[in-house]
């Protein structure tokens, strides 16, 4: 009894050192490493309806230049959505419940909120990460022919929608690396199932 009451007391001051040190990256990436343009840019730049365009030009580049086998591959990525929200807004968070640092007792009265108001929910996994780190990982996997060195910008599109999470005050950064690499993860299964069942699509088309 006494050696389990020692374990969990060891795993407590485990996660008491990584959320003090968790709250304070995020009170410095929210609070303190901030500017003016950051400010205006960031709440703009994480809103999912922002790209509505990125990803009807990405649909139609695709439809136009490789025809019927462009919508097999649309019908993955929403899979790979999908999956991806599902299981980060409804498995994780919902085990989890970790607060968002801006509906936190007391670390709300900290929080410099760059929104109009705290997102609903719970904290951990960012679905925002999740999402969009699933997305880009399944486009570099899948299109890597087609964009060529070009598909790592969708990495750094991720990486700076996830930060701007912390910035405008809704995600700690452990929210967003967690999402980044469950995001990852779903992004490379379903990819990798893509380009088994579709080897070199998109290459056997451009040679046609």
């Amino acid at each position: 009894m006494q050696q389990y009451l020692l374990s969990i007391n060891f795993w407590e001051r485990i996660w008491s050192w990584i959320n003090d040190a968790d709250t304070w990256l995020f009170l410095q990436i929210n609070s303190v490493w901030t500017n003016s343009f950051l400010d205006s840019v960031l709440p703009w730049w994480r809103n999912a309806n922002t790209w509505i365009p990125l990803y009807l030009f990405l649909i139609l580049f695709l439809a136009i230049n490789f025809k019927n086998k462009a919508w097999i591959w649309i019908l993955f990525a929403v899979i790979n959505i999908i999956l991806t929200d599902q299981t980060s807004s409804h498995l994780i968070k919902t085990f989890i419940q970790r607060p968002r640092p801006c509906a936190d007792e007391f670390l709300q009265f900290h929080v410099r909120l760059l929104l109009d108001h705290c997102s609903g929910g719970y904290s951990f996994t960012s679905s925002h990460a999740t999402n969009h780190f699933g997305f880009a990982v399944f486009v570099c996997i899948t299109l890597k022919d087609v964009l060529k060195q070009w598909k790592w910008l969708f990495i750094f599109w991720a990486a700076t929608i996830s930060y701007g999470q912390v910035y405008v005050g809704v995600h700690y950064p452990l929210d967003v690396i967690g999402g980044a690499i469950l995001g990852s993860l779903i992004g490379l299964m379903v990819g990798k199932i893509y380009n088994k069942i579709y080897p070199n699509s998109f290459i056997e088309i451009k040679k046609q």
